[in-house]
């Protein structure tokens, strides 16, 4: 290690990322870091995720009323090895391995003095469209947002601690715990991490649902004590309450989490929920929807929603070290950093099948 805080890595070498310069195009070119504040850190990453916002931005260039309208790199789900720390940083140092929060709040509004960052309308958060991700050799950031991992846990796992704190955000949200049972719409990544991070929380019994037998079987794996497999047909509905409900028991749901986010599944999950219960809209695949809130409301079922995650890493990290979650059977295909494979790697995350985490290894 050289002094001043830095690792041995030459000076003048150039930082490579990778860049969605327009519909389905993906380049690996230069990528400029700022200038490293006192508060800051230069982490070299080593393992990113792709996540389905990611596949959307390159299919559609836009994400509910984010636009991408100029080059942009790609990128939030990551963990790296500090390189360089400000003069000021003062809980970790080169060679420290970390997994990055991506959202960086304003901390002046109302909502960043509450604690509650994640809805800060102007947050700053890797791959949203003006801010820049985070798939590239290096990137600049808040030290307080970067956690260290203990030495039992694989950067790997700490690029999983991002959809994994949706997961539990989602929990600590609908109040989770050892009385409640839950049923999941949508057995894909933030599904699957939704089933872990539920029965981490103590829920005894939990259902998932999904039009693909491949994830129910994946589900099934890591310990859904029931799995049900339902069409895209609206139509269907009425009968496939009636299965959820026979799978699920005499008690019935208390907390419903879709995970998908349209028609169907919410309308399924305001159906199966028990008076009283709560649904929890976790996946925002419809940007409207046309739902049965009367019979719900009738029967006070609650609806929270989510975004993002607030004060999560510290917990993940925790649930991963000790073993409560297991998040390594979700990373099924994993890609290096060069053109060629930067273009596979997104290719199969968007064919979806039996691709559920898409890592790169850089």
């Amino acid at each position: 290690m050289s002094k001043g805080g830095k690792s041995d890595q030459e000076e003048g070498e150039e930082n490579m990322a990778a860049w969605l310069v327009g519909l389905n195009t993906l380049k690996i070119q230069p990528f400029k870091l700022p200038p490293l504040g006192p508060h800051d850190v230069r982490v070299g990453m080593k393992a990113v995720g792709i996540c389905g916002s990611d596949v959307h931005f390159l299919k559609t260039l836009r994400l509910a009323d984010f636009v991408v309208k100029e080059p942009m790199v790609i990128g939030h789900e990551c963990a790296g090895i500090i390189e360089e720390i400000g003069s000021e940083v003062k809980n970790l140092v080169p060679g420290d391995r970390v997994a990055l929060e991506p959202g960086i709040g304003c901390w002046r509004c109302d909502l960043c003095k509450e604690g509650r960052y994640n809805i800060c309308p102007d947050m700053k958060f890797f791959a949203t469209p003006p801010v820049h991700g985070s798939l590239a050799r290096q990137v600049v950031h808040p030290a307080d947002l970067c956690f260290k991992l203990p030495d039992n846990l694989s950067l790997e796992e700490g690029a999983m601690c991002e959809p994994l704190s949706v997961a539990v955000h989602a929990c600590r949200r609908a109040n989770i715990g050892p009385e409640t049972n839950v049923l999941v719409m949508g057995a894909g990544p933030i599904g699957l991490v939704t089933l872990l991070a539920a029965r981490a929380f103590g829920a005894p019994r939990i259902v998932i649902v999904d039009v693909d037998d491949y994830r129910l079987s994946v589900a099934n794996n890591l310990g859904a004590d029931g799995v049900v497999k339902v069409s895209t047909n609206m139509q269907d509905i009425p009968e496939e309450v009636e299965r959820i409900c026979e799978v699920m028991g005499a008690v019935g749901v208390h907390v419903t989490f879709d995970c998908a986010g349209f028609n169907k599944t919410m309308s399924t999950a305001l159906s199966a929920t028990r008076a009283g219960g709560k649904v929890c809209l976790v996946g925002l695949g419809h940007n409207e929807m046309t739902v049965p809130l009367t019979p719900a409301a009738a029967r006070e079922v609650d609806i929270i929603g989510i975004f993002r995650y607030k004060n999560t890493w510290p917990l993940c990290i925790e649930l991963l070290r000790s073993g409560k979650i297991d998040v390594k059977p979700l990373i099924t295909h994993r890609f290096g950093f060069s053109q060629k494979e930067v273009e596979e790697a997104f290719e199969t995350s968007a064919r979806g099948g039996d691709a559920i985490k898409v890592m790169f290894n850089l």
